[in-house]
């Protein structure tokens, strides 16, 4: 089946106005959405390895660039958890007719349980989440809570802390906007429900999203359909071919 991308939408208003690009491959239903990590975009591996099984499947897929990632416009740093959502509501709302199958890689994985909580709050269904890593409230528990005194008051000060990373040659900008609105957009307070089945692929050897965080996740989630793969020797990337493997089995089987 063909893959008709990358489409643009337009999002947002006045300065807040972005080009969102969106690549959409036809096929059977339910669709999957991919939804991507933290300045990672979707010709990264394990997006590109799904769309490989979806065009073998001619299963319906479509996968997206947050504004300030990958071939989308906007700047990285002027963007929240917010505006990402914002992002993938529209890219769901012009592409996405049918309940989807919604896979979420770390970051992406706190954007799916935002949005299918949202479209459950409006009478819309979700056919599945699968989430790898998942980074649920990610910009508080796992950056905001480990800044020392100092960095957080250099953050206040200026606005922006610059931190190296493991995935880009330059610093990730984390922007006190971004840690902000975070707040507004916890999950893991308290229990929530997707209102759909859950399963989740998390690395044991994760530094980024530990598998404890795993954990408090399943956690908050209902008992009933949601499952837990914990893979021992697994990073925060899981994109070996064994866990390429993991990831379609998991998606295959909603689909």
């Amino acid at each position: 089946m063909t893959d008709t991308g990358p489409n643009f939408i337009s999002v947002g208003e006045g300065k807040a106005a972005r080009k969102i690009a969106v690549r959409v491959r036809e096929g059977a239903r339910p669709p999957v959405v991919w939804l991507g990590g933290f300045r990672s975009d979707m010709t990264a591996t394990k997006a590109a390895a799904l769309d490989a099984w979806a065009a073998e499947e001619k299963r319906a897929l479509v996968r997206f660039d947050y504004a300030g990632h990958g071939a989308s416009g906007g700047t990285f740093a002027d963007c929240t958890i917010s505006s990402w959502l914002e992002d993938a509501q529209a890219v769901l709302s012009a592409f996405v007719p049918e309940p989807p199958i919604l896979v979420g890689s770390s970051m992406g994985g706190w954007i799916a349980c935002l949005a299918a909580r949202d479209r459950a709050a409006l009478g819309q269904t979700t056919a599945a989440l699968v989430l790898v890593a998942p980074a649920l409230d990610f910009t508080e528990d796992l950056i905001w809570s480990n800044l020392d005194e100092p960095a957080r008051a250099m953050m206040k000060r200026e606005g922006m802390l610059r931190r190296p990373s493991d995935y880009a040659p330059e610093p990730d900008p984390i922007t006190l906007a971004l840690i902000e609105d975070g707040r507004g957009n916890r999950l893991l307070e308290r229990p929530f429900d997707p209102a759909c089945p859950v399963h989740i692929l998390q690395g044991m050897r994760d530094p980024d999203v530990p598998y404890q965080h795993a954990l408090k996740t399943v956690s908050r989630l209902p008992a009933e359909g949601t499952v837990l793969t914990l893979i021992a020797d697994g990073d925060h990337r899981l994109s070996r071919p064994q866990d390429i493997a993991r990831l379609v089995a998991a998606v295959a089987e909603f689909a």
